[in-house]
């Protein structure tokens, strides 16, 4: 097996980066680990489990490998799927916001730091995530070369936003193109499309599909990190959001929306959306209407604040903050169909808190809940994009033909969920797609 020491992992003792390509013939013998396989509530007894390729030949306890398989010994451990993040912003949140309007920024630089951050997430045993906005097709292309280290990536591309809209990032002195005729310059750097009326939105979600997007991201209402729009407007047509949902369909994907409340969120469903992200804001009434029209829920828990966000952010979240804890229990209770995501925007430094994130949702779930939402539901949920999707294979789940993203851990997080807020100490193994991208078995006592 390929070894690649990267000078970036240089303050990771112990840990070795490698290939993320098997060879077909390679096999990897696990033994003597405990299972958790994305759904069941208890670990397996102490089995055994075969990697061949890329995916999970075969589990139990009397597997054996070839002469030239790799054995691992897993010590007892527990044996369970990558993480997944559904509500990712690989480049935004790579950057702070200074950084990112800043003049000399430069597509290549913006490149490489979210680069960083990919290795970095992937490194906190998240091998899968869905990229909802921003510049991202380098640093897809990259990682699936093997030129930069990081996990799947579901891309959205371009945010699409009507004027003022929560993807209008224009800075005050640039004056819209539809009547002055030049692109602003979040536009030139791909992170965003301005779109007002059925012919432009229809171009943008073509643009994106056009470069690979997974799904189709669309700015429904108002938001917390934007400059001109109140969290409580609602954002584009019927007719323009049906646009988008049509094109879409037509590529065989679906749209999901930046919306919080109801009535954003109302339009939404009656465009045909799938998936609405946030919605902290909603009510009983707006939430099953969501089950009715089988429509997920991508949701995150969040902090009333952060030590670097701006004060005009820090108010604008009052009121999602003081939803989500009616939110959480009432969408639970309805039976809507949940997936959990971060969605850390323009603070680098948050980015190391993502796993210590998870376990907010003890306050509404159980332990062996919140593992199935990171694997088996949030995989559910990046299976909506169909043929789009850029990765063949089922994810979430230990089972025969499923591809081979796993997490060695010290421990039961079933008994003891802090151990996945710690990656560093706890993870002991990180394989996504075959190959072993860290290893420290080797140092555990």
């Amino acid at each position: 097996m390929r070894i690649f020491l990267t000078a970036t992992r240089a303050a990771l003792a112990g840990v070795l980066l490698l290939s993320a390509a098997v060879s077909g013939a390679e096999e990897i013998l696990f033994q003597n680990v405990r299972i958790f396989d994305g759904r069941s509530e208890q670990l397996s007894p102490p089995t055994r489990l075969l990697v061949s390729g890329n995916r999970i030949a075969a589990v139990g306890d009397d597997l054996a490998a070839s002469a030239n398989a790799s054995v691992i010994d897993g010590r007892g451990y527990t044996l369970m799927p990558g993480l997944i993040d559904v509500h990712v912003h690989l480049t935004f949140g790579a950057l702070t916001m200074p950084e990112l309007v800043a003049p000399d920024l430069t597509p290549e630089r913006a490149e490489a730091a979210a680069a960083r951050e990919a290795e970095a997430m992937l490194l906190r045993g998240f091998t899968a995530v869905r990229d909802v906005g921003g510049p991202v097709w380098g640093l897809k292309a990259g990682i699936d070369s093997g030129r930069y280290v990081g996990p799947r990536i579901w891309p959205s591309g371009a945010t699409i936003s009507q004027t003022a809209g929560h993807g209008d990032f224009r800075m005050p002195h640039e004056r819209s193109r539809r009547f002055f005729g030049e692109p602003s310059r979040a536009e030139l750097l791909g992170a965003t499309f301005i779109a007002d009326g059925r012919a432009d939105v229809l171009t943008a979600v073509r643009e994106n599909l056009r470069f690979g997007a997974s799904q189709i991201k669309l700015m429904a209402g108002g938001g917390t990190s934007s400059a001109y729009d109140p969290v409580d407007v609602t954002q584009y047509t019927l007719d323009e959001m049906k646009a988008a949902v049509e094109a879409a369909e037509d590529w065989g994907t679906y749209v999901t929306v930046h919306a919080y409340t109801p009535r954003a969120v109302r339009r939404a469903i009656e465009a045909g959306v799938k998936v609405i992200e946030h919605g902290q804001m909603l009510d009983e009434e707006t939430l099953a209407l969501m089950v009715e029209h089988d429509v997920w829920l991508s949701a995150q828990t969040l902090r009333a604040s952060t030590p670097d966000m701006d004060p005009l952010r820090r108010a604008k979240r009052e009121p999602v903050i003081r939803g989500q804890a009616r939110m959480w229990p009432m969408a639970r209770e309805l039976g809507v169909k949940i997936a959990w995501g971060t969605d850390f925007l323009f603070e680098p430094a948050l980015n190391r808190e993502q796993n210590a994130y998870i376990l907010l949702l003890r306050e509404w779930y159980s332990p062996a809940e919140i593992l199935k939402l990171l694997t088996h539901d949030n995989a559910r949920l990046l299976a909506l994009s169909g043929l789009r999707s850029p990765y063949e294979g089922r994810l979430g789940v230990i089972e025969e033909g499923a591809l081979a993203d796993l997490l060695l851990v010290r421990g039961n997080p079933l008994e003891d969920l802090e151990l996945i807020a710690d990656p560093e100490r706890n993870f002991l193994l990180i394989m996504k797609d075959g190959g072993i991208f860290k290893n420290t078995l080797a140092d555990t006592d």
